[in-house]
């Protein structure tokens, strides 16, 4: 019977004491297949450790087999791009999963080397590596089809021409982040959407030159879209908007916080159309108002996350259709909704998520907030986390009473 992760996770923590008679004996006694099996459930740094024990283990420890995850970022300082090549040259195929989160240091040049010898990479990470370039995804492209998720994010010089690239060359892509890739514009998107249209996750957060047109391409052509991030898209409307929540039932979070131009018809929209949506965030989109808001609880029962601050519209009647429609609502934020009073407070007290799921509320800059609101959270047993900065009429009384109904740790 194959021993469990438990027991092999003892037998690798125990072999870093033994003495080198004690590591002949083990080489002797286990076959190399266990010995690699145990090897398989240690990370970087004690990989590298065991292979300077002795040369068989050296040999075991290096084994591409051991090298199919590995994430750099606590060494993101010291990565330079002939680490990544020497990386890639003793994996080769056997690597699936590649952090480089963070790596100033690599580039163009050593990505294509990693893409010529790691062909069967689904994961890679290359948020931060600002020396990357559209010559890495036409790397990519020609090497590596197998790719699933790629994270692109802050990689600055990243334009339209990468787009194109992956979709010609990875159409099982299914996550891609491009945040912050301000150069692409809606014609990238269609190229992208085109190839790729098992897409399940698009992060364009900062991508400001987007505008309607390339939500207009998701929507036709991404049935499968799960997670959409549209973070400060200045220019996207409803108009663009609607064409997403009509064309990707599936869709469970959608962030369009600092979408300004945005209104009520967003939320009828997702109500109509998103019944799985589980989070939105749409802080800062002044234009929202209960009515909305009221179509989006009534349909959408699933939500747990929601990011309201500075919808500064809403009131309590928001409150009251969310404590009501979303038993499962774990997280909200209503900081800087200046029309919330107590009496919305105690219907979400009294609401179907109090007791067991509400973790985390959020109310910063709410000045009609009083210590009847903290009476009213007594009720919610899960409640780990209540903002209240500059609520003028919350007492410190107030707050060390909520403190002796809640588990001590609770930051308030």
């Amino acid at each position: 019977m194959a021993p469990s992760r438990d027991r092999l996770l003892h037998f690798g923590f125990k072999a870093t004491m033994f003495s080198n008679s004690d590591e002949a004996v083990i080489n002797k006694k286990l076959p190399k297949e266990l010995l690699l099996r145990i090897f398989s459930f240690l990370d970087v740094v004690t990989l590298c450790r065991c292979a300077q024990v002795s040369r068989a283990w050296n040999v075991l420890a290096l084994d591409g087999s051991n090298w199919q995850r590995i994430d750099l970022f606590d060494f993101q300082r010291d990565i330079e791009g002939r680490v990544v090549e020497n990386i890639s040259k003793r994996c080769g195929g056997f690597l699936r999963k590649l952090s480089l989160r963070g790596c100033l240091g690599v580039g163009d040049n050593a990505l294509r080397t990693f893409a010529q010898n790691c062909r069967n990479i689904e994961v890679l990470n290359l948020n931060g590596c600002t020396k990357t370039t559209d010559a890495t995804c036409t790397s990519l492209s020609k090497f590596c089809s197998k790719l699933r998720h790629l994270d692109l994010a802050s990689c600055t010089s990243i334009t339209n021409m990468s787009l194109k690239a992956l979709s010609e060359g990875c159409p099982l892509l299914e996550q891609l982040n491009i945040s912050w890739c301000d150069q692409v514009t809606k014609d990238g998107i269609q190229a992208l959407v085109r190839g790729c249209g098992g897409l399940k996750a698009l992060f364009l957060k900062g991508c400001t030159q987007l505008e309607d047109e390339a939500l207009k391409y998701i929507g036709a052509h991404c049935p499968e879209l799960v997670t959409l991030n549209l973070q400060t898209c200045l220019q996207i409307t409803d108009e663009g908007l609607i064409t997403i929540c009509r064309g990707c039932h599936k869709l469970q979070s959608l962030c369009a916080s600092g979408c300004a131009n945005i209104t009520d018809a967003i939320l009828n929209a997702l109500g109509q159309n998103c019944p799985r949506l589980r989070i939105l965030e749409v802080a800062r989109c002044s234009q929202l108002t209960d009515v909305g808001f009221t179509t989006l609880a009534r349909n959408c029962h699933e939500l747990e996350k929601m990011d309201l601050e500075e919808c500064v519209q809403i009131t309590d009647s928001t409150l009251i259709q969310l404590s009501i429609h979303c038993p499962r609502l774990q997280v909200l934020s209503l900081s800087h909704c200046e029309l919330i009073t107590d009496d919305g407070i105690r219907h979400l007290g009294n609401g179907a998520c109090a007791h067991d799921q509400l973790e985390v509320i959020e109310l910063d800059n709410c000045p009609l907030i009083t210590d009847a609101s903290l009476e009213h959270l007594k009720s919610c047993h899960s409640l780990e986390r209540i903002e209240l900065y500059d609520c003028q009429q919350i007492t410190r009384a107030g707050i060390k009473r909520l403190r002796g109904t809640l588990p001590e740790s609770l930051p308030v």
